[in-house]
């Protein structure tokens, strides 16, 4: 995986691509709520997948690893409640149960790789 330093551009980060993959698949999984969602449980999930990815870009740009780290917090703090609105998704029967479940196992392995680039600033 490329770190803080080797990365030219947030775009070269791996854990990066993968939130825009999430939150594309969140959108897609979105599209079949019901319409009365939409300014509830629709755009909560929404804003909180686009934020995983948002503040990776914005920490990798930052002066220093202090603040990366802080934004790095904050995008993993949004792949938590973007997992608990989907569980909330599921518990209330809405969305597709095939694409929550896709959308779950791309927030599981961005969770990881999150925590992994965290561990890996640390030293």
């Amino acid at each position: 995986m490329i770190t803080r330093v080797a990365a030219q551009s947030f775009r070269d980060l791996l854990v990066w691509q993968r939130s825009i993959q999430l939150a594309t698949a969140t959108y897609t999984l979105t599209r079949g709520f019901p319409r009365e969602e939409l300014y509830g449980l629709t755009g909560q999930i929404r804003r909180s997948a686009v934020s995983v990815a948002s503040n990776i870009a914005e920490g990798q740009g930052r002066l220093t690893t202090g603040e990366f780290r802080q934004f790095l917090g904050i995008s993993r703090g949004s792949n938590f409640e973007l997992q608990t609105q989907l569980e909330i998704a599921k518990a209330i029967g809405i969305g597709n149960i095939k694409l929550i479940s896709d959308v779950e196992a791309l927030s599981h392995e961005v969770g990881k790789m999150i925590y992994s680039l965290l561990e890996n600033l640390k030293s």
